[in-house]
């Protein structure tokens, strides 16, 4: 686990794709334990350690998780996350390059729960929602195109339905139309920058995550 940024308030960590961030059906150890773990062994805490969990990243995306240190700071950030004061940023390797180098892509999702997919449409559909963000193609390997992406929204798998939508599906996601998966089962999708006013000292934070271990990364990060 790799601590980008901690105060008394909050604490920013580079989650690794496979991780989760939140305890769920598998039984697998989250990301949130082993932060509450860290907290504990650092500061000499007895008994529980408060850790909120203000957000999540699937499964297999990497990058920034924030995470609440006290109950101050916890409905404040609840907060922030759903006023959209919370901004974050993307980066996604894809397997094609969009027509336009950059643009704003309006969908409507319908999320199939028994599937854990949506699907992406060009009008609205019966129980669909909206789903806007903006992109930027900002680097490219020889067959691989990164584009940086800003969600306008927050809907269920938003920037891989909406990426596959548009033909460019995330490297590694099978789930959405990849050719093939990442050796290590990861997406190519990264949450690399967040930029918030700091729920407590009101000071402006702005964070950038490390890029994963793979060669690609290195090769095609600007």
């Amino acid at each position: 686990m790799r601590v980008v940024y901690e105060d008394n308030h909050i604490i920013v960590v580079y989650k690794e794709s496979g991780e989760i961030v939140q305890g769920d059906k598998t039984g697998d150890t989250p990301l949130s334990e082993t932060v509450k773990q860290y907290i504990k062994e650092k500061y000499n805490k007895p008994g529980n350690v408060f850790l909120g969990v203000v957000h999540r990243l699937d499964r297999p995306v990497s990058g920034l998780v924030i995470f609440a240190r006290t109950s101050k700071a916890l409905p404040r950030l609840n907060k922030m996350f759903s006023n959209g004061e919370v901004h974050k940023t993307y980066w996604a390797i894809t397997q094609n390059a969009p027509q336009e180098p950059e643009g704003t892509l309006v969908n409507w999702i319908v999320r199939n729960e028994k599937q854990n997919k949506s699907y992406a449409y060009d009008k609205e559909v019966k129980d669909s929602k909206k789903a806007i963000l903006k992109y930027k193609v900002i680097g490219s390997s020889d067959r691989y195109t990164l584009i940086e992406v800003q969600l306008m929204t927050g809907r269920h798998h938003q920037i891989r339905c909406q990426l596959a939508h548009m033909g460019c599906p995330i490297k590694g996601d099978l789930k959405y139309g990849a050719k093939r998966s990442n050796p290590d089962g990861s997406i190519s999708l990264l949450s690399h920058h967040v930029e918030f006013i700091h729920p407590v000292s009101q000071e402006s934070i702005s964070l950038d995550s490390p890029l994963p271990d793979d060669t690609l990364w290195q090769v095609i990060a600007p």
